[in-house]
């Protein structure tokens, strides 16, 4: 399993960015034979980050506390699934 994270400068969020890098972090895992799952946290009151991971076939799997950003939502989607363009 990997762990992805992104962050866009605010001068540049609205711009379709964020959802770029999430693709092609989900393609750049999709080619390493190891890596089964793609996990994602993130923080409740995160409405950007959430419609962002919409549409990429994450599902929502659990909760954990994180010491510097508080409670945080875990979702996991398959390694191999193929993001849309």
């Amino acid at each position: 399993m990997v762990e992805i994270g992104y962050a866009i400068a605010p001068e540049f969020r609205r711009r379709g960015y964020a959802r770029a890098t999430l693709a092609e972090l989900l393609r750049r895992a999709a080619t390493e034979p190891a890596v089964t799952t793609v996990r994602a946290t993130i923080a409740p009151d995160n409405v950007a980050s959430l419609a962002t991971i919409s549409g990429f076939g994450f599902v929502e799997v659990g909760e954990q506390w994180d010491e510097e950003d508080g409670r945080e939502i875990v979702f996991e989607v398959p390694a191999r699934s193929v993001p849309p363009a």
